[in-house]
């Protein structure tokens, strides 16, 4: 038998001035028991996460894309986040073998997003304002995409010490604000971002 699958998807990065933007498809068989306590990734602790991504990581099939800033840059934070979320789709629709559940009216996979958030026309998709808040799935979707995306600010810092990068995960704190104005902008910062610096 076929399983069936809907996918949720959430990103992490869409505002920091540095790093990637990473957007993460989460897919489950059915509303999962195992995410009865989950919470968006905004409300948990460092710790509270990193336990939620290993039960995700065990119990589902999930997927994270990233788009770094010197495509941000070029096309814009709008289409850099379209963009993820349209190879997110791609990659997780492989690993399930396209068995996404389907509307039979028209037979198109069905994508719950968060915020505003699209997946392209030809999936069956509902954005769901507060959706991290409110479906547990997109809670899942933005635990990932909030946890893989920390991981690799923490690499970038160990390429980029001079900026803290390990404290603040690129985003514009008042020490970030400070390391930049002290050590310029590296290539790894979203010059967009910094064009009143």
């Amino acid at each position: 038998m076929v399983k069936k699958y809907i996918v949720a998807i959430d990103e992490a990065g869409r505002g920091p001035l540095a790093g990637p933007i990473a957007v993460a498809a989460v897919a489950a068989t059915a509303n999962s028991k195992l995410l009865k306590n989950i919470r968006d990734s905004k409300k948990l602790s460092v710790k509270q996460r990193e336990e939620w991504f290993e039960i995700l990581k065990d119990n589902f099939e999930y997927k994270v894309v990233m788009v770094g800033p010197q495509i941000i840059d070029r096309i814009g934070i709008q289409r850099a986040t379209k963009l993820a979320v349209a190879r997110v789709l791609r990659k997780i629709s492989r690993a399930i073998e396209f068995t996404i559940v389907r509307d039979i009216s028209r037979n198109k996979p069905l994508v719950l997003l968060d915020g505003l958030l699209k997946a392209p026309k030809h999936y069956e998709q509902k954005t769901i304002i507060r959706g991290d808040e409110k479906i547990p799935l997109i809670s899942a979707a933005s635990v990932i995409a909030k946890v893989v995306r920390d991981k690799k600010m923490r690499r970038l810092h160990r390429l980029y010490p001079e900026y803290c990068l390990d404290c603040h995960k690129g985003y514009g704190t008042k020490k970030h604000y400070k390391m930049l104005k002290k050590n310029g902008v590296s290539e790894i910062h979203r010059k967009t971002f910094l064009k009143n610096l």
